[in-house]
């Protein structure tokens, strides 16, 4: 299928489910990303700002633009915990890429789905680099959407293949369980998030509550461990318990945007933190030694939707896995906007 200069590549959700598998899950996850830490790598070369928020009592809904120059990329994107008691999801998404130097978008895809995706590829990229090598044995606290791209994707950069799984609703548990154990995890059930946290190398917190939260008291983490904090992502909502903050070396994605809305909204706004570019770089390290608290303090950011969205553009081409939208108006004499609307009149002449 090839691609119109008037019309845009369309991504649906049916399209990327059937692309996902196509490619396979955790191939998928790989590709993915590879091409993440490709372009954080390049970090210097992105425009950078935090995102465009609007929040309410019930949620947020945000804007997450970024371009290297050649692409420009943006996502939308909301976060309504409330959303799961009306048969909803919590998260849903969509992102355009374009050329810069014309404008044109050249591909609208769904990023609900990518949108886990790419959290689980990016969690994955840090860990590789700041969890120890040995890593086998991963906390999921918090069972909802995210979690089980969460253990695919860390299988398939860092070989975790046991899983300790808890959530305060235990359906949310078994259903996760169900999901994951034909694919070859050895799990175990747990009854809260002390005994999840026990003899587990990496501790992924993805919890969906909008609120100050304490998902992990200071106790409960132990020398060595990688903490992997996805769930607070907004301002108000965190996970860990401060002390924890004190006792681990913190990497973050973009720090304007983290001490915002990560764990670390609740240190000093001079907190030193180091960025995951600059390790991933080279310019910084990351894991010291084997009894090192790691804390990637995970909030998403825009140059990862870059990524997701031109992974998926090469992913597609020369595929049936797209479609052509109409959805630019780009009349033959581009002056002539209103004739092009006026030859569309019902019974004229083309």
């Amino acid at each position: 299928m090839t691609h119109g200069l008037n019309t845009i590549r369309f991504v649906s959700v049916d399209a990327m489910m059937r692309l996902v598998h196509h490619v396979g899950v955790e191939s998928f996850l790989t590709g993915l990303a590879a091409y993440v830490e490709a372009d954080f790598r390049r970090w210097e070369s992105f425009d950078k700002s935090p995102r465009v928020a609007s929040h309410s009592p019930g949620g947020v809904i945000e804007l997450m633009p970024t371009s290297d120059g050649a692409l420009y990329a943006f996502k939308y994107v909301n976060g309504h915990p409330q959303n799961g008691r009306l048969g909803r999801q919590t998260v849903t998404a969509f992102g355009v890429l374009a050329e810069v130097d014309t404008g044109y978008p050249t591909l609208l895809s769904e990023m609900t789905l990518l949108t886990a995706l790419r959290t689980a590829a990016t969690s994955a990229v840090a860990a590789r680099a700041l969890a120890r090598p040995d890593s086998r044995t991963m906390a999921l606290i918090g069972n909802g959407a995210q979690s089980e791209f969460q253990a695919l994707a860390f299988r398939a950069l860092l070989g975790i293949e046991t899983l300790r799984l808890y959530d305060i609703d235990p359906a949310a548990t078994e259903r996760c369980a169900a999901n994951l154990a034909p694919l070859g995890f050895s799990i175990t059930r747990c009854t809260s998030a002390e005994e999840a946290v026990q003899g587990a190398d990496i501790v992924t917190t993805a919890t969906a509550d909008k609120r100050q939260a304490t998902i992990l008291s200071d106790n409960m983490v132990g020398a060595g461990q990688h903490l992997n904090a996805v769930g607070g992502d907004c301002p108000g909502k965190t996970e860990l318990a401060e002390a924890i903050l004190h006792r681990a070396s913190i990497f973050v994605e973009y720090p304007e945007q983290t001490r915002i809305e990560g764990e670390i909204q609740q240190l000093a706004p001079d907190h030193a933190v180091t960025e995951l570019w600059q390790v991933l770089s080279g310019l910084a390290p990351g894991r010291t030694g084997a009894d090192q608290i790691t804390l990637f303090d995970s909030v998403g950011f825009a140059t990862e939707d870059f990524s997701a969205l031109r992974f998926v553009a090469d992913c597609i081409a020369g595929t049936e896995y797209f479609e052509e939208l109409d959805l630019l108006a780009d009349p033959d004499e581009p002056r002539d906007l209103f004739g092009m609307l006026m030859r569309a009149r019902p019974g004229e002449a083309a």
